[in-house]
């Protein structure tokens, strides 16, 4: 007969539990009891007197440490500890108790008839058990992930500070590449993960910050006309706020965001208080210079002049004045376009002169604050920099809170709240349009900048000083002291959530976020300008900008084993509504009637035109789903459904992305020695892509009014109702292993994906009405591998470095676009004969040349006036890189750190208009050949006959810029030191009877060193413009800089 626990009495009926019974008998709430053949005995020499213990557990720092478990060792009997690390547990006086929190080494510590217990967790140090911010917010355990994430904590982004934080990211992620636009202090970034992933000119990642997603839109960049980079999003972000950046890079990491993540997602996570920390105050005080660097090595042989002719008028300086086919520098005196006199001779006031030293001061003030029922943290923070282009500067003032409250118990409440004012002085001009200061970069060798000062003739009219006949290369002082491009930026980006855990394995989070964007920009063609005709007087342009998103979610999570200690699930479900607009308004006024009074109000004729609205609503339900077999075999899946309000009925509004992935933990299976930890991952994700507001639709323009009447036409747009979302499949497949107490580890990657049916707009046939039409049949696959290397070669108690190493391989193939141009036009500079495009088969963007005119023994073919003929426009090479990476190291020793980073890309090509430009004014090195004896090509004429003309220097030159647009066609590789930090942090016993609690000093260096580059003349990193349109494509832009500066960082006792 079976032991039975319960028994019951005949005549009463009552049942009772015996073991209950023999516990209030001996006094405890446990025995050993043993029931052979129903008969109860109790075994003495297991009952152990009972204890309360109590105690408190802390991390590295002291500060308490919420959620760790608590459990008597051999048993199920445990805790966890609460907000401010306390625990109670009642346990034998001679039990272990077992402490375990993911990212800290297990600790066993015996009660020893203690009844009050304090422990110390140390993090691990094999780093096996790190918990990370995935999509939604939801925290994970890393090793159990089955697709990459990469996270850079805030130190390696605050130091060394860039007016746009992404930058900051450069060489730190495989697979994430960051450049952008030399446009001055917060000027846009174009952040790729994994490439280029479809034929759309707005790529990017989802930026999300505290669980917000946040708008990164480059509201306007530089084109081939000219223009300025008003920034992006990300700029916005204050670096000193930053806890984490979380890169989510496959398909299936960002599956969650649904359809805005096709291009990957950023998490960011900023900095919070700690409950039970006290009141903190933090100061950090930053400075940075910026230098200009001259990338040039321009001839200085021969001067400024035509023909091999010294200006010897005016009239010929002006001729001449952005021309450098004069004679031999020879030191004699030469007359200049304000009719004096200066040596022909090589300045030494070149124009590196022009720029000033950039000075850019971050302040930045944090209090922290913390009890048992709550935290926050609160800064405010001031960037107030002069940019290295004169009259040109960037203030941006932050805001930021992010505070917890538990109201009532298991309900905690969070409010975030980032507001930021951002105003720009005098955003430089960029490109081949008037208006842009940088034009001082192709002086001729004898031409000193500082004579182009003040800009203004000296009448005192103050109308431009022009140094060249060419009206529309402005004078480089009255483009910067002149023209405006003033702009300001007021952003909101906030949220409330509420979460509340209904069990110890279960919760229910609300959250509502808004992201409010102010724009307003006031642009100023000033009076005097010499392009204008006389009495115009100049035009003020005034634009205004509202964007916003709002976002409302619920997510109901619970973890729990579904077979005890055998298999977990760990599911969230939730839903999401999405509501974005866009409006803006812009007023021109031309012909100002009274000069040099910059108001809408003073044009003599005014324009108003309103911005076609965009709105947009996305509602959404989303799950995802972890099974975990005893915490080795891990399948996720999820899933998230869109519909969209811009998506046809007729097709369908609905968009479903999935995603599925396994991880395999086989170093858990039976130790391996010297192996850590070692992980397969496979996942597979599918994502889509609806069509932007209005391009299913008709729409109609308001033209001028007819006899008073208003009149409305539409477009040149067909609409197309039947448009579906484009796809974009994924394929990931990779390993991680640590070995050695982590010594040593790598991560590799191996990834594949295709889009399919992309929506572009096609050229169709104009007897339809229409000259263009959205169409969804273009295709890109990219397949690439990324790895990442980490190890710590020393590691002592005084001494310690850590080294990390990045690499990412993309092959990139245009798979389709249309039926009827098949190449995809994306962007030029104006003067060059080229562009670029999405090519069939090729990577892309590709730079399309013209190379020379060869015949079938691959000779050059010259024409009848000794000029070399150009050949058919052909794919030259792609923009985006094909390898790129980074080396990262820190060192430490007691109290000094010293830290550097190498970043690197190879296999891409730079269209450089610089380079067109030198050839064209005769400053490029190759312009030295013929220059008094003439040139005579090597190759044949068009009857075949070997070229015998001699065509002068400057004839010669010119037509090659002008049409052998291959020769501008540039390797854009490179290697370069982009960071170096030294800090020291004071002893504290400095400060033992201060407020003071810790000082730290560090000073660094940014974009110190190009190790290795393979173009002549300019940083291969430069470009003018920030969208893919106009990637790789640079000239006239602000100089690359080298930055150099202090950081001081001052922590107050609490």
């Amino acid at each position: 007969m079976g032991v039975r626990d319960r028994y019951r009495f005949p005549k009463s009926g009552l049942t009772v539990k015996l073991s209950l019974v023999l516990s209030l008998a001996v006094g405890i709430q446990s025995v050993a009891a043993a029931y052979p053949h129903n008969n109860v005995s109790i075994n003495k020499n297991k009952l152990t007197n009972q204890a309360v213990i109590t105690g408190k557990v802390v991390d590295e720092t002291g500060a308490p440490l919420p959620g760790v478990s608590v459990s008597i060792k051999g048993t199920n009997t445990g805790t966890v500890t609460s907000p401010n690390g306390t625990f109670t547990v009642n346990a034998p006086d001679n039990a272990v108790l077992v402490f375990s929190f993911i990212g800290y080494e297990r600790q066993e510590v015996a009660v020893a008839g203690k009844t009050s217990i304090t422990v110390r967790m140390t993090p691990s140090s094999k780093g096996l058990n790190e918990v990370v911010v995935t999509a939604l917010g939801i925290k994970k355990d890393e090793k159990k992930l089955g697709y990459s994430v990469t996270t850079v904590k805030g130190d390696a982004l605050n130091t060394a500070k860039e007016t746009n934080v992404a930058y900051s990211l450069q060489g730190r992620v495989a697979g994430l590449s960051v450049s952008g636009t030399n446009g001055g202090p917060g000027s846009s970034a174009r952040i790729l993960l994994r490439g280029v992933t479809s034929t759309s000119t707005t790529q990017g990642p989802l930026f999300v910050i505290n669980g917000v997603p946040m708008d990164n839109t480059q509201r306007g960049q530089s084109g081939e006309w000219g223009g300025a980079d008003y920034g992006d999003g990300i700029s916005n972000i204050n670096p000193d706020d930053i806890e984490t950046m979380t890169v989510l890079k496959g398909q299936s990491a960002s599956a969650l965001y649904g359809t805005r993540a096709v291009g990957g997602v950023i998490l960011i996570t900023t900095k919070s208080g700690k409950k039970n920390s006290g009141f903190g105050v933090e100061y950090n005080t930053n400075y940075q210079a910026d230098q200009v660097m001259d990338n040039t090595n321009f001839q200085s042989t021969y001067g400024q002049g035509i023909n091999g002719n010294k200006p010897t008028t005016v009239t010929d300086a002006l001729n001449s004045g952005n021309l450098a086919w004069g004679a031999k520098l020879d030191g004699s005196q030469v007359i200049q376009f304000d009719g004096k006199s200066y040596a022909y001779s090589k300045t030494s006031d070149d124009y590196t002169k022009f720029y000033k030293t950039g000075n850019t001061f971050t302040n930045t003030v944090s209090l922290t604050g913390g009890n048992e029922t709550g935290s926050f943290r609160l800064s405010l923070s001031d960037l107030n920099n002069h940019a290295v282009t004169p009259n040109s500067g960037l203030n941006r003032k932050t805001f930021n809170f992010n505070g917890t409250q538990t109201v009532i118990k298991n309900l905690d409440i969070n409010l975030t709240a980032n507001y930021v004012l951002d105003n720009a002085k005098n955003r430089s001009g960029l490109s081949d349009g008037p208006g842009n200061p940088n034009n001082v970069q192709f002086l001729a060798p004898n031409e000193a900048q500082s004579i182009l000062a003040p800009g203004t003739k000296a009448d005192g009219s103050g109308k431009e000083q022009s140094f060249t006949n060419d009206i529309y290369v402005t004078n480089p002082y009255f483009a910067a002291y002149n023209f405006m491009t003033n702009t300001s930026r007021e952003r909101l980006i906030s949220s409330i959530s509420a979460k509340y855990s209904i069990t110890p394995w279960a919760y229910a989070q609300g959250r509502i976020g808004y992201d409010k964007i102010h724009d307003n920009r006031f642009i100023v063609e000033p009076t005097g300008t010499a392009y204008y005709p006389v009495g115009s007087n100049g035009k003020v342009v005034t634009q205004t900008t509202q964007i916003g998103e709002f976002n409302a979610d619920v997510l109901l999570g619970a973890k729990h084993d579904i077979v005890k200690d055998f298999l977990n699930l760990d599911l969230s479900v939730g839903g999401n509504i999405r509501k974005s607009t866009f409006s803006g308004t812009q007023i021109e006024a031309n012909n100002l009637i009274a000069p040099y009074f910059y108001d809408i109000s003073n044009g003599l004729t005014r324009n108003a035109t309103n911005v076609q609205p965009a709105n947009l609503q996305v509602n959404s339900a989303y799950y995802t789903a972890d099974f975990a077999i005893k915490n080795f075999l891990v399948l996720n899946t999820s899933g998230r459904y869109d519909t969209y309000s811009s998506i046809s009925q007729a097709v369908g509004r609905g968009i479903f992305t999935p995603s599925v992935s396994a991880s395999f933990i086989f170093s858990d299976l039976a130790p391996i020695s010297g192996l850590d930890f070692g992980k397969l991952r496979v996942s597979y994700a599918g994502t889509s892509n609806g069509a932007a507001p209005f391009n299913n639709q008709v729409t109609y323009t308001v033209n001028n009014s007819i006899n008073g009447v208003s009149a409305a036409g539409f477009g040149g747009q067909l609409a197309n109702v039947l448009l579906k979302p484009y796809t974009l499949r994924e394929l990931e497949v990779g390993t991680t292993m640590k070995f050695f107490n982590d010594r040593f580890g790598f991560d590799v990657a191996y990834f594949q994906r295709k889009s399919k049916d992309e929506i572009i707009n096609s050229s169709i046939d104009i007897s339809s009405g229409f000259t263009n039409a959205y169409v969804a049949t273009a295709s890109v696959q990219n397949k690439g591998i990324e790895v990442e290397l980490h190890g710590s070669p020393v590691r002592t108690g005084a001494f310690n470095w850590t080294s990390s190493f990045n690499f990412t391989y993309v092959n990139n193939k245009v798979l389709a676009t249309d039926a009827v141009s098949g190449n995809i036009g994306l962007g030029t500079y104006r003067p060059m004969n080229a562009t670029t495009a999405f090519v069939i088969g090729m990577a892309g963007p590709q730079i399309m040349a013209n190379d020379y005119l060869r015949n079938a023994q691959g000779q050059i073919i010259y024409d009848a006036q000794g000029n070399a003929k150009a050949g058919p426009r052909v794919a030259s090479g792609s923009v985006i890189p094909k390898y790129y990476g980074g080396f990262n190291n820190d060192v430490t020793y007691k109290n000094f750190n010293f830290s550097f980073l190498i970043d690197y890309r190879y296999g891409n090509k730079v269209l450089s208009a610089t380079n067109y430009y030198s050839i064209f004014r005769g400053l490029n090195q190759m312009t030295l050949a013929g220059r008094e004896t003439g040139v005579v090509g090597a190759g044949v004429n068009e009857a075949g006959q070997p070229n015998t003309i001699n065509v002068p220097a400057q004839n010669y030159y010119q037509s090659l810029a002008r049409n052998i647009s291959s020769l501008n066609v540039l390797d854009g590789s490179f290697i370069k030191l982009r960071q170096v930090t030294l800090g020291y942090s004071i002893p504290k016993s400095y400060f033992t009877n201060s407020p003071i609690n810790s000082i730290t000093v560090s000073l660094v260096a940014r974009n110190l060193w190009t190790i290795m580059k393979r173009s002549d003349n300019i940083d291969p990193e430069s470009n003018f413009a920030p969208g893919i349109n106009y990637a790789g494509i640079e000239g006239t832009s602000v100089p690359a800089v080298r930055t150099y500066g202090l950081n001081v960082n001052f922590k107050f006792k609490k």
